[in-house]
């Protein structure tokens, strides 16, 4: 058991845990307590009232696996973002010092899970707040094992065997959150672009999820792009029914701790010029998904 208060956020999704330091070392025990709590939310905890600096945040997400920005890195378009000399943490904020952006200001303003396009995508994604708006700035998940489970017995079956395609040119393109100067052609070459089996088995809970998200999911392999349009709109829409869904409203000091295998998410960008937004990301590196 955590050493700490645990609160549900919603009945199936989410976990608010209050009264730990994550500055100090947790042991194995207490680490694999805390990973339990973190999937039996459906992988989703917030850890109240920290004071990270960037080593502590990257020194406990390396307890979870190996990072991005460390054993592989980032499609080229975010490395103007990351902290110089500390790879493994990637800003995410609208503030601009000396003229320079010190984030990407509308990253994730759309439903997506972390690097999916990538054939190791993001396990898990660790954001701190330290600094928020007034007000604005919220995140919405929606737990893609939930979506599954409540699938008729037959969609199931039509999904069963499916693959689709994940392609970073589809947020690129389409999200309306990059400019042509935020954005590297080389990411287009080829190494952003990969398949996945649309339900994928959770390789540690073995839970079932969808795993397309409107971000990233280019379209169904074998079928017409009409065809692939269509189940993908169903699928994007039954995803993010109000019962699937968790908004998070941050408060400085919040770690938020997502598993990208078993969740979207999508940043609420309503807060230009209404203050300033500024956060740390350290993200885990999955293993390939498997079916």
């Amino acid at each position: 058991m955590l050493d700490a208060t645990v609160n549900r956020l919603t009945p199936h999704l989410g976990t608010e845990v209050i009264g730990l330091d994550l500055t100090k070392p947790m042991g194995g025990n207490a680490f694999a307590d805390f990973r339990k709590c973190w999937h039996d939310s459906h992988g989703l905890v917030v850890v109240r009232d920290q004071k990270l600096d960037q080593d502590s945040h990257v020194e406990f997400a390396r307890q979870f696996g190996k990072l991005f920005g460390e054993d592989d890195m980032f499609q080229e378009s975010t490395h103007r973002y990351l902290m110089p000399g500390n790879p493994a943490v990637y800003r995410v904020s609208n503030k601009v010092k000396d003229g320079e952006p010190q984030g990407r200001s509308k990253a994730g303003n759309y439903w997506h899970s972390d690097v999916s396009f990538r054939k190791h995508p993001a396990q898990a994604s660790l954001l701190y707040a330290i600094e928020i708006p007034p007000v604005g700035g919220d995140t919405l998940f929606a737990d893609m094992q939930q979506a599954y489970a409540s699938l008729s017995d037959a969609m199931k079956n039509v999904l069963d065997g499916l693959e689709a395609v994940h392609d970073f040119a589809v947020a690129a393109a389409s999200s309306g959150t990059y400019s042509k100067d935020q954005i590297i052609e080389t990411d287009f070459d080829g190494a952003n672009r990969f398949i996945h089996p649309v339900i994928t088995t959770h390789p540690e809970t073995g839970e079932k999820a969808l795993f397309v998200n409107p971000g990233f999911t280019a379209g169904l392999v074998g079928f017409e792009a009409t065809e692939s349009k269509a189940i993908l709109d169903f699928l994007h829409a039954h995803s993010t029914r109000h019962e699937f869904l968790y908004r998070h409203r941050w408060a400085v000091g919040d770690l938020v701790i997502w598993d990208n295998r078993s969740l979207m998410h999508h940043a609420i960008v309503d807060y230009e010029g209404v203050g300033e937004r500024y956060m740390h990301r350290v993200t885990v590196i999955a293993d390939q998904p498997r079916a």
